[in-house]
């Protein structure tokens, strides 16, 4: 039996959680990235981040933007994919968090 999900408001992603994958908590949604002409979300703007994860990123106060590509799943909270938990892994190159 197949069900069609409800449309929602974009507004609703607002002060979601987000984890990646693996459970690593990530930030909280503060706002929406838009492409207006393309009329799609292109990206969570974070600013409740995870400072373990992002200390060398970014200040005090300051905030990211994950792109929506990586969104996998939206519900009680937003799982990002585990690209993100890449930041804390030395021997690799940084992972962009902002588009």
């Amino acid at each position: 039996m197949e069900t069609e999900s409800e449309p929602r408001e974009i507004t609703a992603l607002i002060d979601h959680d987000v984890y990646s994958a693996s459970g690593t908590f990530i930030g909280r949604v503060d706002d929406l990235k838009l492409d207006l002409d393309a009329e799609m979300v292109t990206g969570l703007a974070l600013g409740e981040v995870n400072r373990a994860l992002f200390e060398e990123y970014v200040s005090e106060g300051q905030g990211v933007i994950v792109p929506y590509r990586w969104v996998r799943s939206v519900g009680d909270v937003v799982i990002v994919n585990d690209t993100i938990d890449r930041l804390k892994q030395p021997d690799e190159q940084p992972t962009e968090v902002a588009e």
